[in-house]
């Protein structure tokens, strides 16, 4: 059984924000629009916040995006009182919308403020006339999160029965690390001692935001070093 998890190499993320586009067209993620926006009520399952590094003139800005950490002990499972955030049997820490009573435990316990409250009924720009039916509107009222596109594992598990063979790495990535310019995203099988992921996630380099607190991040960040050309680090 895999166990996903994703690798961000923060020497290559210029913060261009197109895995931030990319997660909200594929996940039919709401425009909160400006007023909510001011009210703090604004919708991104993954962000991209700045960091800057050094004193004036030597002054760097950094990158490290931001999503759910799909965590091996996530502290969110344990508050929700119906249930409806649990980790599946390959690690994904998954949302069941229609069972979500809205009453925010979750967001409160998730240490990353990676999880969203729906406050309006859902808005979007008039231009995007299209949603991806894999995935469900959200109704107001629910919590929301990153699921590893959740959905496209389905498709690739469908054309992998089709073809009778096994998963192979590449068949199953989520939209922002298919849209990465910069190919600063590394997404596969933690498990599987082979998979690009698995290799950078023992690198030296490797490192996972506010480790201490035991809840076992598989979002792992990789510092300013040499670039991964392929070859075991």
């Amino acid at each position: 059984m895999p166990r996903w998890g994703m690798v961000i190499d923060l020497d290559k993320c210029d913060g261009c924000q197109a895995c931030v586009v990319a997660c909200r067209v594929e996940n039919n993620v709401p425009v909160a629009g400006p007023e909510e926006t001011a009210r703090g009520r604004a919708i991104s399952w993954i962000e991209v916040p700045s960091m800057i590094e050094g004193e004036y003139p030597n002054v760097r800005t950094r990158f490290i995006p931001r999503l759910c950490m799909h965590c091996d002990n996530p502290p969110c499972t344990a508050v929700c009182p119906t249930g409806s955030t649990y980790k599946d049997d390959e690690g994904l820490v998954a949302q069941i919308y229609p069972s979500c009573i809205g009453c925010r435990y979750c967001t409160n316990a998730c240490p990353y403020t990676v999880k969203y409250f729906n406050w309006t009924t859902p808005e979007w720009p008039d231009q995007m006339d299209h949603f991806n039916p894999d995935v469900a509107v959200r109704p107001v009222g629910v919590v929301e999160k990153c699921t590893f596109c959740h959905h496209r594992l389905q498709k690739a598990k469908e054309q992998a029965k089709i073809e009778e063979r096994e998963l192979r790495e590449g068949d199953y990535v989520p939209a922002c690390v298919q849209s990465c310019p910069t190919k600063a995203m590394y997404f596969g099988d933690l498990d599987d001692p082979e998979s690009t992921v698995s290799r950078l996630a023992k690198s030296t380099r490797s490192f996972r935001l506010l480790e201490e607190l035991g809840t076992k991040p598989k979002v792992y960040y990789l510092t300013e070093g040499e670039r991964y050309d392929g070859r075991k680090e």
